[in-house]
């Protein structure tokens, strides 16, 4: 792969999560490590990384859904509650199929 073509993945983290990232590497996954580095418990570098995780997945799991993909990963970093995102995801899923009917 070209290193001017990143996938969506990448190009979706903000800069902290890029640093994260380069942390967790350098320091060969040990969340321990990371712990130790950022000054907090490993059960907070657990849930950072879980929702690392989770905002990959969203990339991968909905590529052509970039709205969908937006309000999920704006929940995930708590910008939006989940009920509100729930909602938001369901009346554009409604709106685009009541749009597929016409």
């Amino acid at each position: 792969m070209p290193i001017n073509v990143m996938p969506n993945w990448i190009v979706s983290l903000d800069d902290e999560d890029i640093t994260f990232v380069k942390r967790f590497i350098m320091s060969s996954g040990s969340l321990k490590e990371i712990a130790k580095q950022y000054s907090v418990t490993y059960p907070t570098v657990r849930l950072r990384l879980d929702r690392l995780i989770q905002k990959i997945k969203i990339e991968d799991e909905i590529p052509n859904e970039k709205y969908i993909s937006l309000i999920k990963r704006l929940a995930l970093d708590e910008k939006i509650d989940f009920a509100t995102a729930k909602v938001l995801i369901s009346e554009y899923k409604k709106e685009k199929n009541e749009g597929d009917l016409v």
